[in-house]
């Protein structure tokens, strides 16, 4: 059954959030977490979980790694002649090139409105791909339906403001009802947090993009809405779940200790709701007698033969006899020569670190290895 909400990941941020090393060849979307995942893969798995299986990915640029991951979406089970997942690049397009000079998501989005306009259903509900959570979709929707609300903005509140979720949107919020939105400069423990997602009518949302763009107003969604709520009803939606806005090296890294929490990991990972992502059929990880392996998530396909400590190691990566990773996060393809000694370093795919060798990080800032790198 086709359901009445079409889904868009946006992932063109307003923010412009690089991660130096780690998305100088991709977006954010398809950077590696959690052993075996992509960011994008749990705002993917929450739509398909929640029963929209029409879903536009409307990508900035540097997406060949998100569409060699994605492919036709069947992972998803949105591999479908009807509905199904498509990827808009808003390059080379005609809308787009009327505006080469304005930046922003409401001209990504412009380039490829054909697409929205062409949709039957009745909502759109439009989220980021750098927020990570498990959410049931369902219970916003159903929310929005039964309110009067123009648009309804999924929220949370947090008491981590000064450390975490920097420079994202917070929500003024009296009942239900949003009146006002501003900044998370991190000076306040407090915060209803934004989680850039929203909720409305198709149409609605069409004559949105048509209006700023028109008007000259706005280049970003976020913005409209702020400036919309004094003019429209907008509504706000508690999630009370776990969620990691990755928007800095800083929050990528710290995300490693909460996922080796066994409450986050069983909520994020292993509920009911599952997170879809491609598969990669792997032989076992091969553990040697000389392996010692503490509060660490090993993915498949490795040999493991040294130590590894309150880490976590994507598939195929080959940590040899005495070497030691500590606090680490090493992706995939990486080889680790003997006795190398690691600690609080973060390594993209492919990495080779050769016999011997001492990297060691700050806790609070990690070494950060570039994709391919011999050392």
């Amino acid at each position: 059954m086709r359901s009445e909400c079409v889904g868009i990941i946006n992932l063109d941020d307003r923010k412009d959030v690089t991660m130096n090393q780690l998305t100088n060849v991709r977006p954010i979307g398809s950077l590696p977490i959690a052993g075996r995942y992509r960011v994008i893969d749990f705002s993917l798995s929450n739509m398909v979980n929640s029963g929209i299986n029409n879903v536009g990915i409307f990508a900035k640029e540097k997406y060949r790694s998100l569409t060699d991951h994605i492919g036709s979406g069947k992972e998803w089970d949105l591999s479908r002649k009807t509905g199904g997942l498509f990827i808009f690049s808003p390059e080379n397009t005609k809308d787009r090139n009327k505006y080469p000079y304005r930046s922003g998501d409401i001209y990504n989005i412009l380039a490829n409105i054909d697409y929205i306009e062409k949709c039957e259903e009745e909502y759109i509900l439009i989220a980021p791909s750098y927020m990570v959570a498990n959410i049931d979709y369902t219970k916003l929707i159903e929310y929005h339906k039964e309110s009067d609300n123009d648009i309804t903005i999924l929220y949370k509140n947090i008491d981590n403001a000064d450390s975490d979720f920097l420079e994202t949107s917070t929500l003024n919020i009296e009942g239900d009802k949003v009146v006002n939105i501003g900044t998370n400069l991190g000076t306040l423990k407090n915060a209803n947090v934004s989680m850039e997602t929203y909720i409305m009518k198709r149409t609605d949302f069409i004559n949105a993009i048509y209006k700023c763009v028109s008007e000259g107003t706005h280049s970003y969604i976020e913005d409209f809405i702020a400036e919309s709520v004094n003019k429209l009803k907008i509504g706000a939606y508690e999630y009370k779940g776990y969620l990691k806005c990755i928007n800095s090296i800083k929050s990528y890294y710290s995300m490693k200790d909460e996922l080796l929490q066994e409450d986050i990991a069983e909520e994020l990972l292993y509920s009911d709701r599952k997170i879809f992502t491609k598969e990669q059929n792997q032989s076992p990880t091969v553990y040697s007698d000389s392996a010692n392996v503490e509060n660490s998530f090993v993915a498949t396909g490795c040999v493991i033969e040294g130590t590894v400590k309150n880490s976590i190691i994507f598939r195929k990566v080959h940590v040899k006899e005495g070497a030691v990773i500590e606090n680490s996060i090493v992706m995939q393809n990486c080889i680790v020569e003997r006795d190398a000694q690691l600690e609080n370093v973060i390594f993209d795919k492919n990495v080779y670190i050769s016999e011997g060798k001492k990297l060691s990080g700050d806790i609070e800032y990690p070494v950060v290895i570039g994709k391919n790198t011999t050392i």
